[in-house]
């Protein structure tokens, strides 16, 4: 299998019944970033409140022989989450998470990775993501807590994002 897969619609997959606006990125970011070339290079998108992706598991990115690194799950995870944060014009950074990994991921597998907003008390966001198949199997589910950059730490969030 190549990467990405050209048979693969990355950018608009089919089983969203409307079209999305896609979410501000840092081009050297290990996750989105579009001029990192050691990176994922995954793009995401505001789906009625929640943050998506989709992404093949590639043999670039393998653990074991066959399966794909638990770490890039984990930082998947991490981006979409705090993706669903960003969506909303608000700048954050990770304080805390936790993954429940359930079950490997299939060098090949096409992820479907969600992310969203649980909760806010003040500047800190709580969230929840998934990773699922194309047909539904849950791979791996995550709760993470954010925190509200504060202004100085902000600014440079946001001057990173026009590199």
């Amino acid at each position: 299998m190549t990467y990405p897969d050209p048979d693969f619609d990355m950018a608009l997959p089919a089983t969203y019944p409307h079209p999305m606006k896609e979410i501000i990125r840092y081009g050297g970011c290990f996750v989105c970033g579009d001029q990192n070339k050691f990176g994922l290079q995954a793009k995401f998108f505001d789906n009625n409140g929640e943050a998506v992706t989709d992404v093949v598991a590639s043999p670039a990115f393998e653990g074991y022989y066959g399966i794909y690194h638990g770490g890039v799950l984990a930082s998947l995870l991490d981006e979409v989450m705090i993706k669903a944060i960003l969506a909303r014009g608000v700048f954050a950074v990770t304080a805390e998470m936790t993954v429940r990994f359930r079950r490997p991921v299939s060098i090949g597998e096409k992820l479907k990775i969600t992310g969203r907003i649980v909760s806010r008390k003040g500047r800190v966001y709580a969230t929840e993501g998934t990773a699922a198949g194309s047909d539904g199997t849950v791979f791996a589910t995550a709760i993470g807590t954010y925190l509200e950059a504060r202004e100085d730490l902000k600014s440079r969030l946001v001057r990173s994002l026009g590199k």
